[in-house]
């Protein structure tokens, strides 16, 4: 089997070939690469591993269960062979002196990084426009975006070049782009993946998470990162369900909520209809179909957008323009600090910064923060008492509409409500996963699962017998 024809085979089949020799591991990831170059307008990565070296590194693969598949990752995700740039000038060149806990648990796995992804500049951002390197195309429809800010993750896949990407999470940046480009994307319990080495937004909201071109891909994806890490302190120490195995158990007797205030009257007619008959499809599959309610969603975005911006103005202060970014020989510190300062942070950046430091400041923290935070607690509350009270899933739209074009939300209000239905499981630390369930104006649109803490077997489960059930209607 040639490389090119690997490419339209599930991960897990891919590394099966690989391993039986039927395939070469060398000519996957040059497939994988070609296909890149091929579609370089969409501008999904950063940076492209060099020929040679991914040759190299694909030759002496470890034999895992991702041996010889390739992968791209999001570029605020730490590599030592690649630079991370985070979207941003600020950090133009620069490579990590260590790595990620992820990218090595993949590197363990055998799979092979072929490049950095594009995203908005320091992950601040729901269209990928925000990027110091262009704005990725959606693969689907080149006059629209990809989501973000993990729209180049979400790109790679949906265009072909790879099964598997990663991408980071804050307020719905893997499953908002996973929704608008017609993939799977997960983001695990807070705690469940390593955030060592991922460059920090806002540290108590940020995850790692995982696209798939289907729910099989994903949940092998997330398998391989998952896990606890003595070098991230938030990472918990409890056994990580075999999610492929779980996916084929039927669904008889799983509960599935719906919560109301997901559907309110003004989500568009067309994806409410969408969402109901993937629920119909888990009903007739033998899931239990409940109404439940939480009663503190509408407040998530003003509660996100106060706590994300305060940590990433705390988190954000280190890059001074002295520390960070490539130097020249002949520069001193004085030279590479107005150099860098000359290609400083976007305006999307400063805006969230100033925010965040203001609303931090004396006089507005116990107006602003403070509350904020005890409004968060009410949501994760929502969250513990409905799954307590024998709902396993929940099912939600993913996002109020498909993909936008370019440039046509720019209020910075408007953009933000793209992360409605997404930013709670954020704020609550619960796994959440976006799927497509059927288009829209020819469009891809996602349906949302999300499960109680370290669930991700539920939410696995009933997404697999859905994907399974809908099949060409899912994108249809």
């Amino acid at each position: 089997m040639n490389g090119e024809g690997t490419l339209d085979l599930s991960a897990s089949a891919t590394a099966e070939a690989i391993l039986a020799q039927s395939a070469s591991a060398p000519d996957v990831v040059a497939a994988a690469r070609a296909r890149a170059e091929s579609q370089a307008r969409l501008n999904a990565f950063i940076t492209l591993a060099s020929a040679d070296d991914l040759r190299a590194a694909a030759a002496s693969a470890p034999a895992g269960v991702l041996r010889g598949v390739p992968i791209a990752v999001k570029d605020n995700i730490a590599t030592t062979t690649l630079s991370t740039s985070c979207g941003s000038r600020i950090l133009d060149g620069w490579v990590s002196p260590y790595e990620a806990t992820a990218v090595s648990k993949l590197r363990a796995a055998g799979a092979v990084i072929i490049g950095k992804t594009n995203m908005d500049e320091f992950a601040m951002g729901s269209s990928t426009e925000n990027s110091a390197y262009g704005p990725t195309l959606n693969p689907l429809d080149l006059t629209r975006v990809p989501g973000g800010s993990s729209g180049g993750s979400a790109a790679a896949v949906a265009a072909g070049i790879c099964r598997i990407s990663y991408g980071s999470e804050t307020g719905g940046s893997v499953r908002q782009p996973a929704a608008f480009c017609g993939i799977v994307g997960v983001k695990p319990t807070y705690g469940r993946v390593s955030r060592f080495g991922l460059v920090a937004f806002a540290s108590s909201l940020d995850h790692i998470g995982v696209f798939g071109k289907s729910v099989d891909d994903a949940a092998l994806g997330l398998q391989v990162i998952a896990g606890h890490d003595t070098r991230d302190a938030t990472t918990v120490d409890t056994p990580v369900d075999d999610y492929r195995a779980e996916s084929a158990k039927p669904l008889a007797g799983l509960v599935v909520g719906v919560p109301t205030e997901y559907f309110p009257v003004t989500l568009d007619e067309r994806i409410r209809a969408r969402c109901h008959r993937a629920i119909g499809v888990l009903r007739d599959l033998g899931a239990e179909i409940r109404t439940v309610s939480l009663p503190h969603t509408d407040y998530a975005i003003p509660v996100y957008y106060i706590l994300a911006p305060a940590e990433a103005s705390s988190n954000l202060a280190r890059f001074d323009g002295v520390r960070y970014g490539p130097r020249a020989e002949s520069d001193d510190l004085r030279g590479m600090y107005e150099r860098t300062r000359s290609h400083g942070f976007g305006p999307e950046v400063t805006r969230r910064i100033i925010l965040g430091t203001y609303v931090l400041s004396q006089g507005h923290y116990d107006a602003y923060y403070r509350k904020a935070m005890l409004v968060r607690e009410k949501i994760t509350q929502d969250f513990t008492k409905v799954f307590a009270g024998g709902v396993h899933v929940l099912f939600t739209p993913t996002t109020p509409s498909p993909a936008f074009t370019f440039g046509s939300k720019s209020d910075p209000l408007e953009m933000y409500l793209s992360d409605i239905f997404t930013a709670t499981a954020n704020l609550a630390g619960v796994p959440a996963m976006s799927q497509p369930i059927g288009l829209v104006d020819g469009l891809p649109v996602g349906g949302q699962l999300l499960a109680g803490h370290f669930r991700e077997a539920d939410m696995f489960r009933a997404a697999y017998a859905l994907e399974k059930a809908l099949g060409s209607e899912a994108l249809s």
